[in-house]
């Protein structure tokens, strides 16, 4: 499961990188000839998809390598630190295209219609389309932050083109100004997104704890066991993109040896059975129940 998962992403970053490049390509030339702020907008944001899908590319790879003595959970955690260079990138992608969107709303900068800046909407919509099915059924499959930022980047793609062929048909008819508005919505939409990636980085990489859900599901099998007196010292740390639970159970003093601890070691096996979670650890503390 593993193994097939880290070759789906890599086939997902090399079908992002190799489009990305094609839209860039066309959509720079169009954007620099035509002086279409909106579409030069969107052709940068290509360049930051290509890199997006490059950094996809090296962290599925880095976080692909199994645990050694230096890294006990091994790499996972990869997949979080190139998310967090990926984020950073459209942040600092937005800004550049704000000011220069923002100036040329301010100077009035007029571009030369040409029906291939339709044409080219058209083709980066149907092909961010096709990267966006593909990329999200693999996320809903395997989980992976770096899908999860690649599919929302094609998505919002898919809406930002829109955005770009709409003030291309309003320039048609001589309204030029819809051009910068659009280049300034484009930047605000991709720092918005790089933010929101951001932050879920940065979460994890700062260990933040698991989520209420899982905590009560897991709370749940606990209670599913009545020779359980009580539960405590609960500890969740993120290891890549699962977690490492850690927790005490609280048993009959009078309960062997063997028997204490083949509860736990099937309650550590219910656990590991949840979507989020990739290693439990039980510890057993006999309690007098006199």
């Amino acid at each position: 499961m593993e193994d097939q998962k880290f070759k789906s992403i890599k086939k997902a970053s090399q079908a992002g990188i190799l489009g990305n490049i094609f839209l860039l390509v066309i959509k720079g030339t169009i954007g620099f000839i035509t002086r279409s702020q909106s579409m030069i907008a969107d052709s940068a944001n290509s360049a930051s998809d290509i890199l997006a899908s490059l950094m996809t590319f090296i962290g599925n790879k880095i976080s692909s390598e199994p645990k050694d003595e230096d890294h006990n959970f091994g790499h996972g955690k990869a997949e979080y630190i190139f998310s967090l260079f990926i984020s950073i990138t459209m942040i600092l992608l937005s800004l550049k295209l704000l000011i220069d969107s923002a100036t040329s709303l301010i100077k009035k900068s007029e571009f030369e219609f040409s029906y291939f800046l339709i044409i080219i909407c058209i083709i980066t919509i149907i092909t961010k389309l096709i990267l966006y099915i593909y990329t999200k059924t693999l996320f809903k499959k395997y989980n992976s932050i770096l899908l999860k930022s690649n599919y929302k980047d094609h998505k919002n793609d898919c809406i930002v083109t829109t955005c770009t062929l709409i003030s291309i048909i309003f320039g048609k008819f001589g309204i030029y100004w819809i051009d910068g508005v659009v280049g300034i919505g484009i930047s605000i939409w991709i720092f918005i997104t790089g933010l929101g990636i951001f932050l879920e980085s940065y979460n994890v990489l700062m260990d933040v704890s698991l989520d209420e859900n899982t905590k009560n599901t897991i709370l749940k099998l606990v209670k599913e066991h009545n020779d359980i007196k009580n539960c405590y010292n609960f500890y969740y740390t993120p290891m890549g993109y699962n977690y490492l639970v850690v927790f005490t159970i609280a048993v009959d003093g009078n309960m062997s040896t063997y028997e204490s601890h083949k509860l736990a070691n099937h309650l550590e096996k219910d656990v590991e059975a949840l979507d989020k979670i990739g290693k439990a650890v039980v510890h057993v503390h006999p309690v007098n129940m006199d």
